[in-house]
């Protein structure tokens, strides 16, 4: 027991010092800016632990099937983008053996509101039956919605019509963005489950919001920051939402950056692992019709862990 648990010690300050050497080579030469009230020992700390709990569908955990260069890279991402689990800001999924990551709404709108001069995120969802009217400025194309009245017998998560978010600037100006919900609901065929999980089916309302503010955030991110070491970070993060199992995984930290860092490989030799671990997917076993692997539980209470990370109320704070 006392080494088995040194060993998941070891591998935990192996593959976390190989995130802080790289922020801190980051911040050195000036490409990464981490927010004062964010503590990167802190948020992998929280991410750690949350990992313990990852598995996929065979109840095979992630520290254990996943390749160290994808925790990894999962964890830098994170970093990069000022993000802590412990938040709910984002989650670890597997995708056969590579780990990823993805971000929660509060996520997208704690890295636009830390990093992109945004004041404030609202979102809102139109039902058939809503009276909703907007207009747009021919010269600068900008969104004004003018009018949304709605009533509770139109809420039905059946019968949504748009989405929206109002993106509150810095100088108090707004941007809106709207989607139908084919948009919508083409956005989600681009990813594994092709909007069929839990989350999508019984809350539909608030994935679709999530939608619609990671559209909204994602054209502040990539304008306002000249950062390009965020940008990638968070454009990377948001395609991992729609990921398939049979695309390729950008690699930023390699074996070898692990490898370096400990005497010897975290989780053991290529030999090790392939005799110690069973039902590991092989790579061309992998399909996109069997989805990805969530950081949250199977059963009722995923839906319910799933909706308290999406569900966004009137306005959203940081």
């Amino acid at each position: 027991m006392a080494e088995k648990k040194n060993a998941v010690m070891k591998a935990e300050k192996n593959i976390t010092d190989v995130v802080l050497n790289k922020v801190a080579g980051f911040a050195q030469v000036g490409e990464l800016v981490l927010p004062q009230d964010y503590s990167a020992e802190n948020a992998l700390k929280a991410a750690w632990l949350a990992l313990q709990g990852v598995e996929d569908k065979r109840g095979n955990k992630a520290l254990k099937i996943c390749s160290q260069p994808s925790i990894a890279n999962s964890l830098l991402d994170m970093v990069v983008q000022g993000l802590n689990p412990a938040k709910k800001q984002c989650y670890f999924i597997v995708y056969g053996k590579e780990l990823t990551l993805q971000r929660s709404y509060m996520g997208t709108v704690a890295v636009a509101k830390r990093f992109s001069g945004v004041k404030e995120v609202h979102a809102q969802v139109v039902y058939e039956g809503d009276e909703f009217e907007y207009e747009i400025d021919p010269m600068t194309a900008n969104i004004r919605i003018t009018k949304h009245t709605q009533n509770l017998n139109n809420i039905d998560i059946s019968k949504i019509r748009a989405v929206y978010a109002v993106v509150i600037k810095e100088d108090e100006t707004p941007y809106v963005e709207i989607m139908t919900m084919e948009q919508v609901k083409k956005a989600w065929n681009q990813g594994a489950n092709k909007g069929g999980s839990p989350a999508h089916k019984n809350f539909t309302e608030e994935m679709a919001k999530k939608t619609v503010i990671n559209r909204a955030c994602k054209l502040f991110v990539n304008t306002t920051t000249d950062s390009a070491l965020l940008v990638d970070a968070f454009n990377r993060v948001t395609s991992n939402d729609y990921k398939r199992d049979d695309e390729p995984e950008v690699i930023d930290v390699d074996e070898n950056e692990i490898k370096s860092v400990a005497e010897a490989a975290v989780f053991g030799d290529a030999t090790e692992e392939e005799t110690d671990i069973d039902g590991i997917v092989d790579e061309e076993e992998k399909t996109v019709d069997e989805g990805p692997e969530s950081s949250e539980p199977n059963d009722d209470k995923q839906e319910v862990e799933t909706a308290e990370q999406v569900a966004i109320g009137d306005v959203i704070n940081e």
